[in-house]
């Protein structure tokens, strides 16, 4: 008996191309013995049988060598896919029957149908959820609750818990993971959901097998212990024809599988070409081959004997082998293949079984991890994990999800396991470095399930050391060293990146290990840990000083050097340093032990410096100091210095911890030398300096970039800002002028300042000299200003985290407001990604929504202005600019000074607070005395406003000191620090030149130093302020504070008073120049009055003319308010139409004889309006377009941006255009944005992508009133005799004129007329070209002039766009004229005029011929066979055709009795009456909710008339129905016709529209009717024609097919609803959801790797794969290209749902990305998903997007997108 439990059926690799008949065995006979057996088979006995036994492995094993091979060893299947399916089957069911049902029998001793229900039942299961995700499966993680990034929740659980309100991370997986829910410690709160809350009584600690009877223990013991070394046995097997003992064969033959594995070396082309020439396959069969390889990790390529699949494995191996390593090929026996695929069974078989009860997990675990007898790492798991390296993918991922299955779901051998991991850590890390296999499929990459479990990494890393082993196995596999024995990196190629990135992944398990600090220390985790820093020290050592550059002179580099490498470790790097520093902090004894080993370590990189052995002595501003002599600019120098700058982090935390002044006696601070500790720090300073100056200008790009990324975001953290750190620590250990003398000298500017006239600066005859060295000046200058004001690091000076990330924030936002993802790009992350912008940002700034485009900006609120710094040192010098414009227009909007003052810095911490002293220093007065000196002359070239501006800016920041220890202290004995005395004393030795103080009064009123005026004017109004709390130090600070308010105040209004003078001034000076200009107008008036005067007749002229013709000018009288008829007037004709060419600019008015005009347009397929999708497109040589089908399948739509050209301009520029093409080189020819081959190009002027040109033709003249309006009755009596003319007219040729008696004609009616063409010859030539691209586009044909089908496509897409319009008016509430933008006005009326003419270039007996076809589905002609129903005609195609076609029959008819126009009104009457019958039968009349009480109308009673009369012609086909519902349904019905007639009318006949038809008000209907000649009740037509209309209606509703069609309800009802993309869920992550259970067909149930949603349909695709991949039109496209030929006729609107990001495609070579509507809660979208915020839909950008589509704008945007951005051209589109 087979269980009933579903089991898990993997494919098995037997698919085999090029194979030999004899090698092929009778696979039919072997299943059909086996079907036999099925019924004879008891797997209750067999398990009975195997219970008996002593020892049952040796019978298990007997009966798997006997059976497995008959099952999965079968060969190949020479029959079709579906049977070859059904055979799969009956395997799968045989190997469920014959292997796992005894297997079942033995381990639950009964029935497993009934056993296994049971054993759940009785289950007590984890409160551990488990879930594996799938690839492509939402995950979210909490950002407030989360332990560390890698802790996620699926979505069953995240919905069901508290983190759904916190604020949370969503992303894909990527496969392989599990949902943490239920692990308390991943999870700071909120660890369970609903499902997995424990019960209170369980017991965790309690064992689940102990739940079991004790016989099932035993069983399921021995079962375990032998399947699953029969699994690790198979799949550790190297022997390729051999198999273990036990399972022999019992008669083995000679059948081979030639196994091809899969790599990460070969691409998917390579594998195919060489399988096509190794098996002699099919393209498509080699794509399935290498698919199949990729999925599983292998594939049999050849069955057959050994001969036969060696010959395959030679081809393979010599094919591959020339660029790389080979493609690994295996000549494997068909029984080892077969229990290899029956041992991935039994390990899913487990994995499945230990999901019914937790004791059975508990179990395999046992066995599982049981030592054998070979003693250490000799357990089955671990010879699994060992092998893994050996392995496939496939068997790979199998044992790794029955590990996470078991062994991690069950904490107690979790314990176990992770020790088993950690000890054989490196040679798992090893094998990996080794493999090339991606590590998603690798047992390494279990470290995130084990190392990021807090409790469990510091078990390792006490009993396993696993933190020094991580770092010691990274640094071995990093062997390249130099001299020095620091890291040198080799050129980075692809392969080395890849062998780096290999390595790097040691760096994520470090990171795992140490991403939760300790709350609580032993004894044995200080000393681990502190190994482990020992470890990272000895790294860090090979790290300093690496790639060491030195400064190109004269010859430029020949080679960029690497920097890549160190860069991307020191980024790798950054998290761990950070992390490392953090543990430090939570424990004093290892904090201070750290600081010792860190210093220990500098000082040994500091031993090693040949420099010290050069002394110098420097001497300025009568203070000496003692260095030794080296210059950047001459020596080696490296960015390099982690050693140093962990340093400084731990410096920092002393201060923090307040560590070094409790314990000083436990620190080395006596070992500390400030200037060594500064020395390398600033070295790496004075290199960025001098690059910025261009001194190291031929060092190339490789320079560049590193100073770049010294500053970038990503690494500054632990590299720019540690550097100043030291520079600060080390500033405020030593004498401040040492410090500053040491800064100039290696900056090698102490020349400059240490001169005896350095006031009277050296006048350099080197300009570069000079230039060089006032960058330096600004930058030593800068610098100083950073290691002063730069307090915002918690240690530093007394602020907070949350006070850094607020000052980080308002400086970005002074730049210009921000997006959120731009200012969490700005912000360093943490080691759990976060940057804590939410927490601040919304204090500081207020949020601006985004509009239907862009994005949501973050704007900073006023009152934080005054925080802004402008030496913030983590500007860029751009971004300093920026933001100085900003806030100096901020400061003028507001009426204040454009000052920018330092803003107050917060206080110091005390192992920092005698940093301030360097604000007093002699050195630095000496500095500032020497720059405002230079100042006082106007040009000169010794210094620049930059210099003076720091130097300004440092003077504030003593100030403010100095006030703030003012207001701060209690007496004025506690000051220490006294700038403005010192500022007003004379300068010092060198200099006896004014004081500081004196300079700057002297500076104040430089007319050359406006700029710096009110800076100048803040600075000594703080002096004055500061003497004046000096001298009233007795008073309360209030009264200072607002004294000093006072003086401000005065002084600002006397500011704005000047500036109102100003002001006023100016506009005094712009009021006279203007009377200057008004005056010299009038004079050249009067000199050239008559001129003028034409000019003003000529205007007024137009003007009238433009009034007459808008559509807004509403005529009083009635006549000008019809279209169509006799009684209407053609505005258009009253006027010359004038037009300018946009390319030679000349003006011409358009004539039939003229000069042909064109407008660009662009002509495409369109199915926008379509009511039927699955229909197949036209076949280009048997399509008949003359009746289209009122389901709209696929129509020819028509757009133009509106721009004019001669016709012969156009040609001249398409053929340059051309001729640009073909001198393109081979090499470079891609695709472009548009097909010249095709006819596309890009409209001159606004570069929109056109196709053809439509030619302008002149407005229809104004009909003679003068002759008689025949009535209905005696047109259709006229034309049907005209008709029957017609007929034996063309019947002539064929039979003869003496067969058939003559046909009367009527008078006047001339069928050898031949009517004269008015148009001009270039006119003529316009007509054929649009109606041949019409005629391309429409059928996908080549060009054919005689084609009988070229008119009606052109009427087709006049009809069609007419439809399109009129919907998009409707859905959007615009009224029916006046609503369009000119560019579709323009087109509709060209198009229109176009149709009514492009007639005269067809054949006349053609166009005869369809319009007798056509009038025969209004009037029967027995003569015309085939017209359709009336259910398959759509009726404005009907008319547009009949009424464009008629005028060839008119043309014959020179009576001149009947009028052209009556003919259109007659038409439309009857076109009008049929479809009102249409309406009736298709109308579903069952949603009814209510009769009305009121007596009928007059239209219901008319309605209800001819509904009647319907229905007496078809019985019981249509319901019995309410009157006032009818005339409702018909009312709505028939409106968008009638809209529709109207648009075609207006442009055809230039008339102009009522009032009530420009706006949207009351009174439509009525205007409708009125402007097409109809009564305002339709009805009419039929009730005062009854008698007439009478036999039509019975035809129509007689057809053969009407009755039919109904019955099966396959009508189209009216009014058609409105095409509209697919509704979308609010949450994006439901999306996730539906695509991550979306299975590829083709590929074996695979889940797709991008699976992409249509937009229009809603079909979901497999899109960017092989297995999907069809062919169309000879090409192999992907599936969603291929999906854009049968659902948007060649152009798609697609959604990718793993990346969020819309996707545009337009045939096989043009596509576009577009923003999704897809925004987080900041008004963003995130493709990729790579910030990982909700996503919510934004349904004003997603109507944004179905707009686009209905408006048939998709192309022009994809033709804009890919001229913007030329990489869109590169991109295959058609394989997506």
């Amino acid at each position: 008996m087979i269980s009933a439990s579903g089991f898990l059926v993997f494919a098995t690799d037997r698919a085999v191309v090029g194979k030999m008949a004899e090698a092929e065995p009778d696979r039919r006979a072997l299943l059909s013995d086996l079907c036999s057996e099925f019924l004879n088979f008891s797997a209750k006995d067999i398990a009975s049988r195997w219970v008996a036994e002593a020892n049952p492995q040796v019978e298990i094993y007997r009966h798997l060598a006997e059976t497995v091979p008959r099952i999965l060893c079968l060969g190949p299947s020479g029959c079709s896919s579906r049977e070859e399916q059904r055979e799969e089957q009956r395997e799968e069911l045989a190997c469920q029957l014959l292997l796992l049902a005894p297997l079942e029998w033995l381990l639950l001793g009964e029935d497993p149908v009934a056993g296994l229900p049971q054993l759940q039942e009785n289950n007590q299961p984890s409160q551990l959820c488990g879930h594996v995700f799938k690839v492509g499966e939402p995950t979210y993680s909490c950002r407030d609750c989360a332990a560390d990034p890698t802790c996620v929740l699926c979505m069953q659980c995240f919905l069901g818990c508290v983190h759904k309100d916190h604020r949370y991370r969503m992303t894909t997986s990527g496969g392989g993971g599990f949902c943490d829910c239920g692990d308390t410690e991943a999870w700071k709160k909120g660890p369970y959901c609903q499902k997995h809350t424990p019960t209170p009584n369980k017991d965790s600690e309690a064992d689940p097998a102990a739940q079991l009877p004790a016989d099932m223990v035993v069983r399921c013991y021995n079962i375990f212990s032998i399947i699953l070394k029969y699994a690790v046995d198979m799949l550790t097997w190297t022997q390729e024809d051999q198999l273990p003992a036990g399972l022999e064969q019992p008669e083995r033959g000679d059948n081979y599988y030639c196994m091809l594995f899969n790599d990460e070396v070969h691409t998917y082309e390579q594998v195919i070409y060489t399988l096509q020439k190794a098996v002699n396959c099919s393209q498509k069969e080699a794509v399935s081959f290498a698919t199949t390889v990729d999925r599983d990790g292998r594939k049999s390529v050849r069955y057959g004997d050994f001969q036969f699949c060696e010959q395959a494995k030679t081809v393979i191996v010599r094919n591959t082998s020339r660029q790389s390593k080979p493609l690994r090929v295996q000549v494997m026996h068909s029984s080892v293949v077969a229990h290899q695929c029956f041992a991935l069974k039994a390990l899913s078989w487990l994995g499945q079984i230990i999901q019914y009860s937790d004791g059975l997990k508990r179990i395999l675990c046992q066995v599982g991890l049981e030592e054998g007898p070979e003693g250490e790492n000799s357990s089955l798991v671990d010879r699994l994990m060992l092998n893994d390296s050996k392995m496939w993918k496939g068997a790979r991922n199998i044992y790794h999800q029955l590990l996470m299955n078991s062994l991690l779901m069950d904490f107690k051998y979790k314990k176990v396991f992770a020790i088993q991991f950690a000890k054989n850590y490196r040679r798992l890390q090893t094998d990996f470095m080794e493999d090339d296999h991606e590590r998603v499929v690798s047992v390494t990459s279990l470290s995130v399930q084990l190392f990021t479990v807090p409790t469990m990494a510091r078990m390792l890393m006490v009993k396993e050391n696993l933190m020094t082993t991580i770092i010691r196995t990274f640094v071995d596999h990093l062997r390249h060293r130099d001299l020095q024995g620091r890291f040198q990196f080799d050129r980075y190629t692809a392969q080395q990146a890849s062998k780096f990135g290999r390595v790097q992944s040691l760096i994520g398990d470090l990171k795992y290990v140490l991403i939760s600090r300790p709350s609580e220390w032993s004894d044995e985790l200080r000393e681990k840990f502190l190994e482990g820093l020992d470890a990272f020290l000895e790294l860090l050592k090979c790290m300093q000083g690496m790639d060491p550059v030195v400064r190109q002179v004269g010859q430029h580099i020949e080679m960029e050097p690497e920097w890549e490498a160190a860069f991307t470790l020191q980024m790798k790097l950054t998290h761990i340093i950070s992390m490392i520093q953090e543990w430090c902090s939570t424990d004093e004894r290892v904090l201070i032990e750290a600081y010792r080993k860190c210093l220990s370590a500098v000082s040994q990189s500091h031993s090693g410096l040949p420099d010290g052995e050069q002394p110098i002595s420097l001497s300025l501003a009568c203070h000496c100091v003692e260095t030794f002599r080296y210059q950047v600019s001459q020596e080696k120098v490296s960015i390099h210095l982690p050693v140093c700058r962990l340093l400084a982090g731990l410096h920092v935390l002393l201060s923090r911890t307040e560590v070094a002044a409790r314990l000083p006696e436990q620190l080395p601070l006596g070992e500390l030398s400030p200037p060594l500790l500064i020395e390398l720090p600033l070295r790496c300073l004075v290199l960025c300096a001098q690059v910025l100056a261009g001194m190291w200008r031929r060092n190339g790009f490789s320079l560049i970039n590193q100073i770049y990324y010294y500053h970038n975001v990503k690494c500054r953290v632990e590299m720019f800002d540690k550097d100043v750190i030291m520079l600060q620590a080390g500033a405020s250990m030593m004498d401040p002028n040492h410090f500053l003398m040491i800064v100039l000298s290696r900056f090698e500017l102490f020349h400059i300042f240490s001169s005896a006239d350095c006031r009277k600066r050296y006048r350099e005859t080197n300009k570069d000299l000079v230039q060089q060295n006032n960058t330096l000046i600004e930058e030593m200058l800068h610098l100083i200003v950073t290691v002063i004001g730069e307090r915002y690091v918690a240690g530093v000076g007394q602020v907070e985290p949350f006070d850094e990330v607020r000052r980080e924030i308002i400086h970005q936002l002074s730049i210009r407001p921000m997006a959120h993802s731009e200012l969490v790009k700005a912000l360093p992350e943490n080691g759990n990604k976060e940057t804590g912008l939410e927490r601040v940002i919304d204090s500081v700034a207020s949020f601006k929504k985004p509009g239907v485009t862009g994005r949501g900006l973050y704007e900073l609120r006023p009152e934080w202005n005054k925080h802004f710094n402008l030496y913030f040192y983590h500007y860029s010098r751009a971004d300093q600019s920026k933001a100085e414009e900003a806030q100096r227009k901020l400061r003028r909007q507001s009426g204040e000074d454009t000052a920018l003052p330092p803003p107050v810095p917060p206080p110091l911490c005390p192992l920092f607070a005698s940093l301030v002293n360097l604000l007093q220093c002699d050195v630095l007065l000496a500095v500032k005395g020497a720059v405002l000196q230079w100042a006082m002359e106007p040009r000169g070239g010794g210094w620049t406003e930059s210099m003076l501006q720091r130097a300004l800016h440092l003077v504030g920041m003593a100030l403010l000191e100095e006030q703030q220890q003012l207001e701060n202290s209690n007496s004025e004995d506690d000051i220490s620090f006294i700038y403005t005395s010192k500022i007003s004393r004379p300068g010092d030795a060198p200099s006896t030149s004014g004081s500081v103080l004196a300079l700057l009064e002297s500076l104040q009123n430089a007319p050359h130093l406006e700029v710096h005026k009110d800076m100048i004017t803040w600075i000594l109004k703080m002096v004055a302020n500061i003497k004046t709390i000096r001298e009233r130090s007795s008073s309360t600070s209030t009264v200072t504070i607002n004294q000093e308010h006072g003086l401000e105040e005065t002084m600002r209004d006397k500011d704005k008073a000047e500036r109102k003078r100003k002001a006023e001034m100016a506009r005094l000076r712009r009021e006279k120049i203007m009377a200057q200009m008004s005056e010299m107008q009038k004079h050249f008036i009067n000199e050239n009055k008559e001129l003028f005067q034409q000019s003003l007749e000529e205007l007024e002229a137009s003007t009238s003319a433009d009034a007459e013709h808008s559509p807004s000018s509403s005529e009083p009288s009635c006549v000008s308010q019809v279209c169509i008829g006799p009684t209407r007037v053609a505005r258009g004709a009253e006027r010359r139409q004038l037009v300018t060419c946009i390319l030679c600019q000349e003006e011409q008015e358009v004539k039939c004889h003229g000069r042909a005009m064109v407008l660009a347009t662009f002509v495409q397929r369109s199915t926008v309006l379509s009511k039927k999708r699955c229909r197949a497109l036209p076949n280009a040589e048997r399509h008949d377009p003359l009746f289209i089908h009122p389901d709209l399948s696929m129509g020819i739509h028509t757009a133009s941006c509106g721009h004019i050209m001669h016709a012969t301009c156009w040609q001249r520029y398409f053929e340059a255009v051309q001729l640009k093409e073909q001198r393109r080189q081979q090499r470079l020819r891609g695709h472009t944005s548009y097909d010249v081959e095709n006819g596309e190009f890009l409209c001159p002027l606004c570069e929109c992508l056109s196709n053809t040109v439509i030619p302008l033709l002149p407005h229809t003249q104004t009909p003679d009133r003068s002759v008689d309006h025949p009535s209905l009755a005696v047109w259709l009596k006229t034309t049907n005799e005209e008709i029957a003319a017609l007929h034996y007219a063309h019947r002539k040729p064929r039979s003869g004129a003496a067969e058939e008696a003559e046909v009367p004609v009527p008078e006047g009616f001339r069928l050898d007329f031949t009517p004269l063409n008015p148009f001009s010859s270039s006119i003529i030539e316009m007509i054929t070209t649009f109606s041949m691209s019409t005629y391309k586009v429409g059928l996908k044909a080549n060009p054919n002039e005689q084609d009988q089908r070229v008119p009606v496509l052109s009427w087709s897409t006049c009809a069609y766009t007419i439809q399109a319009i009129e919907r998009l008016l409707m859905d959007e509430d615009k009224p029916l004229f006046g609503g369009l933008p000119c560019r579709q006005d323009d087109c509709l009326s060209a198009i229109t005029r176009f149709s009514s003419a492009c007639w005269m270039s067809a054949s006349l007996n053609t166009v005869h011929t369809h319009f007798i076809r056509l009038f025969a589905a209004l009037v029967p002609d027995p003569q015309v066979e085939n017209t359709p129903s009336i259910l398959d005609i759509d009726m404005l195609h009907l008319l547009v055709y009949s009424v464009l076609s008629y005028t060839s029959v008119h043309s014959l008819d020179q009576s001149g009795r009947n009028p052209l126009d009556s003919a259109h009104v007659h038409l439309l009457h009857l076109v009008t009456v049929a479809h009102l019958v249409q309406v009736l039968l298709t109308s579903n009349m069952e949603e009814v909710c209510m009769e009305q009480d009121s007596k009928g109308s007059e239209e219901e009673e008319f309605t209800c008339h001819l509904y009647n009369t319907v229905r007496k012609h078809l019985g019981s086909v249509l319901p019995e129905v309410a009157p006032w519902q009818l005339w409702r349904c018909v009312k709505a019905g028939v409106s968008p016709f009638l809209r529709c007639a109207a648009l075609f009318f207006h442009y055809l006949n230039s008339t102009a529209p009522p009032a009530d038809l420009l706006g949207t008000g009351p009174g439509q209907w009525e205007a409708l009717c009125s402007y097409l000649s109809l009564p305002s009740n339709p009805l009419q037509l039929y009730q005062s024609q009854q008698t007439l209309l009478e036999p039509l209606i019975h035809s129509w509703c007689c057809h053969s097919s009407v009755r039919q069609t109904l019955q099966e309800g396959r009508v189209i009802r009216f009014p058609r609803e409105s095409n509209r993309l697919i509704d979308l869920p609010e949450d994006y992550s439901v999306l996730i959801n539906q695509a991550s259970s979306f299975t590829c067909a083709r590929s074996g149930g695979d889940k797709s790797r991008a699976p992409t949603l249509c937009l229009v349909c809603g079909a979901m695709l497999c899109s960017q794969s092989y297995c999907c991949q069809t062919e169309v039109d000879g090409e192999d496209v992907g599936a969603c290209t291929a999906h854009t030929f049968t659902c948007g006729a060649g152009l798609g609107l697609f959604l990718r749902v793993r990346e969020s990001q819309v996707l545009f495609v337009a045939g096989k070579t043009k596509g576009c990305f577009y923003p999704p509507p897809y925004l987080d809660d900041y008004g963003e979208t995130d493709q990729g998903l790579k910030r990982g915020n909700p996503l919510h839909l934004c349904l004003e950008r997603y109507r944004k997007i179905e707009r686009l589509w209905r408006q048939h704008g998709i192309a022009e945007v994809i033709g804009h997108a890919q001229e913007a951005n030329q990489t869109l051209v590169a991109i295959d589109w058609q394989h997506l």
